[in-house]
């Protein structure tokens, strides 16, 4: 867990280094950070750390918040690496670090599952790499701004305190795609749910409806006013919410909602408005609408 730790939002082109003990999960920290907006490095020879910087003040708003991820399978030692954010913070530039943490034991396992060698070890045990590691990094920890112990974290708890940490928006947010389709054209293959539609009766077989689609006020009100659709409609909104909810909780940031019809203009983009409509009122979930085969003939 982090050591008391008060989240605050990055400034604008922020340098964010993030090392730890091997094994300790700066993959899944990465991932995490990626995911929040951050451009991450990995790899970065630390000579270089202060070039990057230099490139991003040159050229404002390309990259705001840079994470670079540094361990001891990086070129050069540690103290190059403190030798860079020195000249960096003397050119009045602002990084922090975040370094990640676990117990002995849990790294050992951790190594054993994976069935890797710790990359200090050499011909020796696993837990003398780990040893020669946390010797090497013990003041590299005492100058981090966040230490997060991952000893009692999973994956998911993980990326869940990395986001909480480094958010600059308060409680994760699911990204909701609403997307309308027609199912004679495929279903959409990235979708994480998908509703069938079909069921309401269609304003195809309606002459004058027949030209416009579900983005028009008659057509809507045709597809809504029917005593199926409203149910539906309410049920599964009912149905979303824990789902939505538990999404959050496991860190997942996006969803697609696939609302499928015969051609895909009349009925499943009515109802996939009306969806996103009602669902964009959950709390932490912001709803994007996409109607994938509107215009098609």
């Amino acid at each position: 867990m982090s050591d008391g730790l008060i989240p605050v939002k990055p400034p604008e082109n922020e340098l964010l280094i993030v090392t730890g003990m091997s094994g300790a999960g700066r993959t899944t920290a990465a991932h995490a950070l990626e995911d929040l907006g951050w451009y991450v490095v990995e790899g970065l020879p630390a000579e270089l750390i202060g070039t990057m910087m230099d490139l991003i003040a040159r050229n404002p708003g390309s990259v705001e918040k840079l994470a670079v991820v540094i361990d001891v399978r990086s070129r050069g030692p540690f103290s190059d690496m403190m030798d860079a954010l020195g000249q960096v913070r003397a050119a009045g530039l602002t990084y922090r670090m975040l370094f990640l943490d676990a117990s002995d034991e849990l790294l050992v396992r951790r190594f054993e599952q994976a069935r890797r060698p710790h990359p200090l070890q050499g011909s020796g045990r696993i837990l003398d790499g780990i040893v020669a590691e946390r010797d090497m990094l013990k003041e590299v920890k005492a100058g981090a701004e966040v230490v997060v112990d991952t000893t009692e974290l999973n994956v998911h708890g993980l990326a869940r305190e990395i986001t909480e940490i480094f958010t600059d928006d308060g409680p994760i947010q699911l990204r909701l795609n609403v997307m309308s389709f027609g199912f004679k054209y495929g279903v959409p293959a990235d979708a994480n749910f998908i509703a069938d539609v079909r069921f309401v009766p269609n304003p195809h077989w309606v002459p004058e409806l027949r030209p416009l689609t579900g983005l028009d006020e008659p057509v809507r009100e045709y597809v809504l006013v029917d005593e199926g659709a409203g149910e539906f409609v309410d049920r599964y909104v009912e149905a979303l919410k824990p789902v939505l909810e538990g999404y959050r909780r496991e860190n997942k940031h996006y969803a697609t909602l696939a609302v499928g019809c015969t051609g895909g203009k009349h009925r499943s983009v009515a109802i996939s408005e009306e969806l996103a409509r009602r669902l964009a009122q959950v709390p932490n979930v912001t709803v994007n609408t996409v109607h994938r085969d509107l215009g098609r003939e």
